[in-house]
């Protein structure tokens, strides 16, 4: 039996990497997926697969920092599956630069996406997760809710280069930890996952056309330098920077029945790395 079976789940930034593997995942356990990306060709392509297997999906295109995309995501939920039960904020991406050479737009980008579009989801959700809770409650039923959130070993250990990123994943832990404790009487767990080097077109070589990425119609350069890539290959202790798919895995783990008693918790996929 699929052990999400009758579960619905949003999970942002889900046309590409991570979110696109566990959408899959998600969907291959029985989840209905409410696909998010910038751009609406990914997301089609994720639900063509998803539906193609045998699955349920949907799309909600559009950036997460508008502000009010929060409410259109709930809603494209509750308006194509009648329900909500696991939610992974996972949209995101970097925009580097040392402290001294930081503006403040840089620095806001980064809090908008990784923490204010988080925020104002869950916000939206609230009403939702509450009424759902409280019918279930007065019929005798537990029905248990996920909410995962991507943070970074930058967010839990800092990075060099990234102070605006680092400050923003480091907030998602504290957003984590104080909704396991506000949505834990309504049977919702919260946590987080922190990630170490994934293979994204984050974390692509600079010199690598891929790891442009265009937010807002402008281009932006992701990626890391060739040359950290090689070292920091070296410092994993499995020898290997991890897969997008083992990344989703790490984030179904806390959306599975198995994790039903486990909240508040951060835990990091890493490979072993421990900065």
């Amino acid at each position: 039996m699929s052990k999400l079976a009758g579960k619905v789940a949003l999970i942002s930034g889900s046309g590409r990497g991570i979110g696109r593997a566990l959408a899959l995942k998600l969907a291959s356990e029985g989840a209905s997926v409410v696909i998010n990306d910038l751009d609406e060709g990914p997301a089609a392509e994720v639900v063509r697969d998803i539906r193609e297997a045998g699955g349920k999906a949907a799309t909600c295109v559009g950036n997460v920092t508008d502000a009010d995309f929060g409410e259109r995501f709930v809603q494209a939920a509750l308006n194509e599956f009648n329900g909500l039960d696991i939610i992974v904020n996972n949209a995101g991406y970097t925009l580097d630069g040392v402290i001294q050479k930081q503006t403040d737009v840089q620095f806001q980008k980064m809090l908008d996406v990784h923490t204010v579009a988080p925020f104002r989801i869950l916000r939206a959700a609230a009403d939702a997760i509450r009424t759902f809770a409280k019918q279930e409650a007065a019929e005798g039923r537990e029905v248990i809710r996920k909410v995962v959130n991507v943070s970074s070993m930058a967010g839990t250990h800092g990075n060099a280069g990234q102070v605006n990123y680092s400050s923003a994943k480091a907030a998602m832990i504290g957003m984590t930890k104080t909704l396991s404790k506000e949505w834990g009487r309504y049977k919702t767990c919260v946590n987080c996952v922190s990630f170490g080097f994934i293979e994204t077109r984050l974390t692509r070589a600079m010199e690598d056309a891929e790891s442009r990425i265009v937010i807002e119609g402008k281009e932006i350069q992701a990626g890391v330098p060739g040359t950290t890539l090689h070292s920091l290959a070296h410092m994993i202790p499995l020898g290997r920077a991890g897969k997008p798919e083992e990344a989703a895995n790490a984030i179904y783990l806390f959306c599975a029945p198995e994790s039903d008693y486990i909240s508040g918790q951060v835990i990091s996929v890493s490979g072993g790395l421990s900065l």
